[in-house]
């Protein structure tokens, strides 16, 4: 039997309310979302964007079907911080060679870290550097319209021209400069007016143009991209809060006016900010973490994070809110994980089989991931308890989310300590054979404070062992 697909309702900043969504055509869904600058590895705030719209991903084709969705997110390979980080690390090596060596390495540690966190690859993945010609002629097209303008070589989107600037971010452009440290180079025409293409010296990348050799700005790069696989209209554009203003609003200026339409994108959403740990995260607070680092690494809470954990702790905050990154949220998100696999040990899947439906429909009011959560866990229970195809139901619905069945399980009692459970419990092992069991009961109190509980046990040889939980 077939169920009935859901209806999926999103909060739209551009109208900023939240509304049942109605794709343009339901039979090739369309979403574009702002990739990486691929100047250094991604950090964990470029995460949260990358795992909330391969959720979104994921409801789209499940609700129109996989072949009915098309996703587009790109990979930004021409910025000045790209330039200026391949000058430093390959100082001998001519320009375009050492950017070259800089952007495959970012690009291809930002594939492998963001598949390690779950997520289906998008339809397609371009980059700006392929994209040049489309860029030119969008500028071109905007120039014909008087919407923009050339000055000393470098062409600027002329803001006044369009009548309702600023509706996505709510200002207006007197809102923008007022009280605003603004450059207002001498060829403006206004100070609010943006690049749209600017000049490059010698030893710096370019391409012919008509307006001399020279290098797109970053608002333009989007809106060609975009309209190269998605149309000059299509239905979702996806990304963090800080790209409202002025990447999102520049986006839409550049495509309505070359292309005379009422809309880039139907629908804009965005994710909100990432805190680490209490504080907004930057390198001289020292509090600056990569995806990578939490994959391999110490970085936080002294131990590795499987991808899955990451993926779970990001999710637990509705994608809308400002989320707090700590190592607590990741205990959480890794205990959760590990309950649920344990209450889906055993299923097996097969191709085509469908998630509850219940967590879909939760999942379709605006991504409303906690929620959904609470109906696994309700699940999870079921599944305990033997109830009915529970299990079966609970493993095809952790795949659909992006979640293994056995990431965080071994293939003897269904648990696996985390390397500092596992040392601390190896130590106080060691202490209670000594007879030390003031070090013992030390760890145990320290274990405990972290919601850890420990149980001594006798193994099959009679040796004295330890079993562990999360303390509910």
């Amino acid at each position: 039997m077939t169920t009935a697909k859901p209806q999926i309702s999103l909060y739209n900043t551009l109208t900023r309310t939240k509304a049942p969504f109605e794709p343009m055509d339901a039979s090739n869904v369309r979403m574009y979302v702002c990739g990486p600058t691929v100047y250094d590895f991604a950090h964990i705030g470029n995460a949260r964007p990358v795992i909330v719209f391969d959720v979104l991903f994921r409801l789209l084709r499940h609700v129109y079907g996989e072949s009915h969705v098309t996703y587009v997110r790109n990979i930004t390979d021409v910025d000045d911080k790209i330039n200026a980080r391949a000058l430093r690390d390959f100082p001998d090596l001519p320009l375009n060679d050492a950017i070259r060596k800089v952007t495959e390495k970012t690009e291809s540690q930002f594939l492998a870290d963001v598949k390690a966190l779950g997520t289906l690859p998008p339809t397609h993945q371009p980059r700006a550097t392929e994209n040049i010609a489309g860029m030119q002629t969008l500028i071109s097209a905007l120039i014909d319209k008087n919407h923009a303008y050339n000055a000393n070589g470098e062409v600027l989107f002329r803001t006044r021209s369009m009548e309702d600037y600023g509706q996505l971010s709510g200002r207006n452009l007197e809102d923008n400069l007022a009280g605003a440290r603004v450059a207002v180079d001498a060829h403006k025409e206004d100070p609010a007016d943006f690049v749209l293409w600017k000049l490059s010296s010698e030893n710096e990348p370019g391409w012919d143009s008509p307006w001399g050799r020279g290098r797109p700005g970053w608002h333009i790069e989007c809106s060609a991209m975009s309209e190269r696989y998605l149309g000059k209209t299509f239905d979702i554009h996806g990304g963090g809060l800080d790209l409202i203003f002025p990447h999102h609003e520049n986006e839409i200026a550049q495509s309505r006016c070359a292309h005379g339409t009422h809309a880039m994108a139907n629908v804009w959403m965005h994710n909100g900010f990432l805190q680490v740990e209490g504080q907004k995260m930057s390198k001289s607070l020292g509090n600056f973490v990569t995806i990578n680092e939490l994959l391999e690494t110490g970085a936080m809470g002294g131990r590795a994070w499987i991808g899955e954990v990451l993926r779970l702790a990001m999710l637990m905050t509705h994608y809308r809110e400002p989320i707090d990154f700590t190592v607590k949220r990741l205990e959480e998100a890794e205990a959760k994980l590990r309950d649920w696999q344990r209450a889906a040990r055993g299923a097996v899947l097969s191709e085509g089989d469908e998630p509850d439906s219940s967590v879909i429909a939760e999942l379709a009011d605006d991504l409303n991931f906690h929620r959904a959560s609470v109906a696994l866990d309700f699940i999870a229970k079921k599944a305990n308890r033997e109830e009915g195809n529970a299990k079966h139901c609970l493993a095809a619905t952790l795949k659909f989310l992006g979640f293994t069945l056995d990431s965080l399980l071994d293939s003897n009692d269904g648990w696996e300590a985390p390397a500092h459970i596992a040392n601390a419990i190896a130590e106080r092992l060691a202490a209670l054979n000594a007879k030390d069991f003031a070090k013992a009961d030390a760890i145990r109190n320290e274990l405990a404070e972290q919601g850890v509980a420990l149980l001594d046990y006798k193994d099959e040889n009679g040796q004295r062992a330890t079993k562990w939980e999360v303390k509910r």
